[in-house]
């Protein structure tokens, strides 16, 4: 069982935080829908099982037939929060943006990979809250940008570092939000933040011409970062059909471990009987335990009184359950048949997966709903769909369709550049060349 959500002096509870802050989200609201797992009728290999999204059906009656009775899971659509920057990313950032702004920050300096979801969200929501985002991103110069590669830099200040430089992150960002500080700025780390501490007014800040650099690390893995995430567990716990006294698993994929982190110390600090379990994507067991107990302390330091005593001293507990993913491979491999898997999903539930993160959640959705009967099983989605359009650059969707391109662009070529879009209708190529030199170029270092 869980403790009853504790009291700090005052008679404070994850509550009473929860609704003191400022959030940048509108709402902590999202979709969730209800997938049946049914047997495959399909003769391809690796096609076990077959999946239909009761959404709709639930509410005309609960499905037909064997969907009826079914396992199901549950998916939080975190992946419809924004057109561009959604899943988990918006829901780190959910509280960590207002208090950087609050704390009269001009610009936010960031970093993560060619096609990071974090550092496009990151320029996305600056962008909105009137502060000037700096991406530095690892490696060269796409040929053609596309997916978050894009919105960094459509949105963001976005630099190129060589990996050589990006190995030292902390220095790089050090140095890039020096550079952008000038001599009359200042440069913060927004890990130092404390909430009762440092407060400006913003209004002032930008009358005198200085600039206050706040920087994010990559991953915006950060003890703010967990707000955001609780306050998601707290809009959950208030639905029907998770009602408080439920028994609940939640399943989520885990880059940084923040995610993760977050969703168990919300269930425990609201009193829920929720149990989380992250696949392990980018690192070992160890360290995201390190991880995990190093997100705890500052949140313990930070939060005096609203986690004491809910969890003991031991160092070997731990709130979350973290698990290797069904086909362990090293952090970015796809592997083969997963893009094809992620199709299958999408066109028989609507739900788009990525072979790189939010597959591997599902994978383990599907085999908790069959194991445990007794438990609601619920895959929260962490977004990062538009990173398929990376993807799909440096791997063939399918040998079918990598045949039918190439007879394409023959019969394109045959025809001649008669004009930048072709006039057959097979044909449809738009001429990207200029893309190739010109398009939205970014600095290097």
């Amino acid at each position: 069982m869980r403790p009853t959500p504790a009291l700090a002096a005052g008679g404070r509870t994850v509550a009473n935080l929860l609704s003191a802050t400022e959030w940048m989200l509108p709402s902590p609201a999202s979709q969730v829908h209800t997938i049946s797992v049914l047997p495959s009728q399909s003769p391809t290999p690796g096609h076990e099982f077959a999946f239909s999204n009761l959404t709709t059906s639930l509410g005309n009656g609960g499905g037909k037939g064997v969907e009826a009775r079914s396992p199901r899971f549950h998916v939080v659509r975190d992946d419809l929060l924004h057109p561009l920057a959604n899943g988990n990313k918006p829901r780190k950032l959910d509280a960590l943006l207002p208090l950087l702004r609050c704390r009269g920050a001009t610009d936010i300096v960031t970093c993560g990979g060619c096609q990071s979801a974090h550092a496009a969200a990151v320029a996305v929501h600056c962008a909105e809250w009137g502060i000037r985002p700096h991406i530095l991103l690892r490696g060269e110069q796409l040929d053609i940008p596309t997916g978050y590669n894009l919105i960094s830099l459509m949105f963001g200040n976005v630099t190129y570092a060589s990996r050589s430089v990006y190995a030292q992150r902390d220095e790089m960002l050090y140095e890039h939000a020096t550079k952008i500080a000038g001599s009359n700025g200042t440069v913060m780390w927004a890990d130092d933040i404390i909430a009762e501490d440092l407060v400006v007014d913003e209004d002032t800040t930008d009358g005198n011409g200085s600039r206050r650099v706040m920087i994010v690390k990559e991953g915006a893995g950060s003890v703010q970062a967990l707000l955001g995430v609780m306050r998601l567990v707290d809009y959950l716990s208030g639905l029907t059909l998770f009602g408080q006294d439920e028994k609940v698993h939640i399943v989520v994929d885990s880059g940084t471990g923040t995610t993760a982190v977050g969703l168990a110390l919300g269930a425990v600090c609201l009193g829920l009987q929720w149990r989380v379990t992250a696949v392990m994507l980018a690192d070992t067991l160890e360290k995201y335990r390190q991880q995990e107990k190093s997100l705890i302390s500052d949140f313990e330091k930070f939060y005096p009184g609203i986690f004491h005593g809910m969890v003991g001293n031991d160092t070997h507990c731990s709130l979350v359950q973290w698990v290797e993913r069904f086909s362990p491979r090293r952090f970015g491999k796809v592997l083969d048949g997963e893009i094809v898997m992620c199709r299958h999903i999408a066109q028989q539930t609507g739900i788009m997966l990525d072979p790189m993160y939010t597959l591997s959640a599902w994978e383990h959705a599907v085999d908790l709903c069959r194991r445990d009967s007794e438990a609601k099983v619920v895959m929260i989605h962490t977004g990062g769909t538009l990173g398929l359009f990376g993807l799909a650059q440096r791997k063939e969707m399918s040998s079918s369709s990598q045949r039918q391109g190439r007879t394409t662009r023959s019969r394109c070529e045959a025809q001649g550049p008669q004009s930048h879009i072709s006039s057959d209708a097979n044909c449809k190529v738009l001429e990207v060349k200029c893309f190739r030199v010109n398009f939205l170029t970014a600095t290097r270092i």
